[in-house]
């Protein structure tokens, strides 16, 4: 069920909302949804050329984790503003090595209410987002506002 402006107090915290761990399939799915074929998300003989380990997981599919958060929390109709700002890269977990790479690929959205107003002739929130890791590590934060009932 949506959330409901009256039921919502400034620092309450929304349920948090956990990916399944992101594969290099989904790398593939992505690139092809947005066109964004960039070798750092693909293509491991680039990557070590350049110095790094492994891919890495398109920022954007970071946030398209984020709105799935959103959206599981509010209406898609209700969503006003969505912002972000990228933190640090996420790799994709390895099959070959899954009880050590998974929580590395794992995404987990929390949101917290930062503020309730009206505007426009709507009861609107502000919450804040953070993404993190299975291991802690932030990799974006932002926030969305949305006009509720």
């Amino acid at each position: 069920m949506p959330l409901q402006f009256a039921d919502l107090n400034i620092g309450d915290s929304l349920a948090p909302y956990t990916s399944s761990p992101i594969t290099r399939t989904d790398l593939v799915r992505y690139a092809g949804a947005s066109g964004d074929f960039n070798p750092l998300h693909h293509d491991n003989t680039f990557v070590t050329t350049i110095g790094m380990e492994r891919v890495i997981v398109h920022g954007m599919l970071i946030m398209g984790i984020a709105g799935q958060a959103i959206t599981s929390w509010i209406d898609n109709k209700d969503l006003r503003k969505f912002n972000v700002r990228f933190a640090g890269i996420t790799e994709p977990v390895d099959f070959d090595d899954w009880e050590n790479t998974w929580q590395r690929a794992t995404i987990t959205i929390t949101g917290k209410i930062r503020n309730k107003f009206e505007e426009n002739g709507e009861k609107r929130i502000r919450c804040d987002i953070v993404a993190k890791d299975g291991l802690g590590n932030t990799k974006l934060r932002g926030f969305f506002i949305a006009a509720l009932q």
